[in-house]
């Protein structure tokens, strides 16, 4: 498991480092040597001019001259603050610098900086670092959008200028980066979009914080393909059907019939020994139609042909004989349904699935979903998070990690969707880096709705059963845009992919 280090853990992490006798300058010099070496393999005999700016990333970069210089490369600096202007460390790694002789520019002018970068093989962007906040200024702008504009490769110093480490977001110039060669640990910003658009490969480089200095807790955790693979259930062989997870499953109306459809494929294409679909009575027969292995019960229903509220009762006696339910997809915000999504959240005794419509009925009611006591998985698009929070979804999307663990509790699961979705809980944080923006359609939630269920019904705790799910479905979203195109894929296509998704990861 990787961590992606805020500025403030990495913060505490070199202070801590400090305590064990690793000053700040010994970091300078390990960063500089480590993008160096990079710059170097990045351009083995052509011209690299290293962008300075003031702070410690600008130190950074003034070591690497150095060392290119040293080793005899063809480098020079273009300082976007003067090197007799910098205070600390930074300072001291410039006067190195321009003791052994490096060349250096400061120019005054956008046209300048462009000028200083004509030719070069590969620029080195050490401008800001993870401090970096707010939209950026002359002449540091100068520089990022020269960078940007060079037609150079490029690589960035632990993160590209003009992007924020923590959230990912770019609020004005950006450098974008061919490698960013990150210290210590990734930034949760190098992973989130748009940042992630912005980082380009990411290498991690070792500088010497000792791993007992670097703080994990709460820190944002990628997980590897083994991680995952070994929470994957496995029947074994003389397995039965109620022993691979039985999945009650509330979902449809005569308006949305194929969200409750999307939400048992995926419910059974995760291995679900037993799948019982409650709808609304008007439409048995259109899903008894479509679904052939999944039990169909209908329900006295509302005039909009939606579940009434009077069903609570029916709804509680079917669930005895299941291990989770899902409950949402395609409901509608009919008045009756809502009161009967509620009363479930309050009165369903099993670890339980809330997604779609089932979390649009729970709009200021949110108490009540952080209040039940049974493991509790909520899925929302960042539309339904804001609804829920009471913010607007771009507010959600400027701090995707932020908001998804402000939906989490004791026994509550936040799945944040998107690019990059984001599962909080337990007072962790995943992200999932499979997917594309061909799942960016209609039905692909209700398929991960019933995945998700499934695995809850298999026993897993919310927060595996929850990443583990996403990291399927967006595995098989990839599976399905490699074979079918991106421009083409539906939600049908996410479920039909995933046996490759599932061999992949056990293979």
């Amino acid at each position: 498991m990787i961590h992606a280090l805020t500025a403030e853990a990495m913060r505490r992490a070199e202070a801590a480092a400090g305590e064990r006798g690793v000053t700040v300058g010994e970091l300078m010099e390990r960063a500089g040597r480590a993008l160096a070496e990079q710059a170097k393999a990045m351009a083995p005999s052509g011209r690299i001019v290293v962008v300075t700016g003031k702070g410690a990333n600008g130190g950074d970069g003034w070591v690497a001259a150095r060392l290119l210089h040293e080793s005899g490369g063809d480098v020079s600096v273009v300082a976007a603050v003067s090197p007799f202007e910098i205070q600390g460390e930074a300072a001291v790694a410039a006067e190195r610098a321009l003791q052994a002789g490096i060349g250096w520019v400061r120019p005054d002018t956008a046209d300048g900086f462009a000028e200083a970068l004509a030719d070069a093989e590969v620029v080195v962007d050490a401008v800001f670092g993870i401090g970096f906040s707010g939209p950026p200024r002359e002449p540091l702008s100068w520089a990022i959008d020269a960078i940007a504009l060079s037609g150079s490769k490029v690589l960035a110093a632990d993160m590209p200028s003009g992007v924020d480490a923590d959230t990912g977001q770019v609020p004005g110039s950006a450098v974008t980066a061919d490698v960013t060669l990150t210290f210590t640990a990734p930034k949760p910003g190098q992973l989130i979009y748009p940042g992630a658009t912005h980082a380009g490969e990411i290498v991690v480089a070792d500088v010497g914080v000792p791993v007992e200095a670097v703080p994990d807790g709460g820190a944002l955790e990628v997980w590897d393909r083994g991680e995952y693979r070994a929470l994957l259930p496995l029947a074994p062989r003389d397995a039965h059907k109620n022993q691979r997870g039985r999945v009650l499953i509330v979902a449809g109306s005569r308006a949305f019939t194929g969200a409750a459809v999307l939400a048992v494929a995926g419910a059974q294409c995760m291995g679900a020994g037993y799948v019982t679909l409650a709808v609304p009575d008007s439409i048995v027969p259109t899903m008894q139609a479509k679904l052939t292995s999944a039990v169909v019960v209908g329900l006295p229903e509302n005039p909009s042909r939606t579940l009434a509220s009077k069903v609570l009762g029916a709804v509680l006696d079917i669930a005895r004989d299941h291990d989770a339910a899902v409950i949402g997809p395609g409901l509608t915000l009919a008045h009756g349904t809502v009161l009967l999504v509620r009363k479930l959240v309050r009165d369903l005794a099993l670890p339980m699935v809330l997604d779609a419509d089932g979390l649009n009925a729970m709009v200021d009611a949110v108490e009540m979903l952080r209040a039940r006591l049974y493991p509790t998985i909520a899925t929302p698009h960042p539309g339904e998070l804001g609804r829920l929070l009471g913010v607007e979804s771009a507010e959600v999307q400027a701090d995707r990690v932020s908001f998804a663990a402000k939906l989490s509790g004791p026994a509550l699961t936040c799945v944040l969707k998107g690019a990059r979705t984001i599962i909080s809980g337990e007072g962790r944080r995943v992200i999932t880096l499979t997917g594309n923006p061909g799942m960016a359609t209609a039905g692909a939630g209700d398929v991960l709705a019933g995945m998700t269920g499934t695995l809850l019904a298999q026993g897993l705790p919310p927060l595996e059963a929850a990443a583990l799910a996403a990291y399927l479905h967006g595995d098989a979203g990839d599976k399905a845009a490699e074979s079918m195109s991106e421009t083409c894929m539906t939600a049908e296509d996410i479920a039909a992919f995933m046996p490759e998704a599932v061999k992949a990861l056990t293979a």
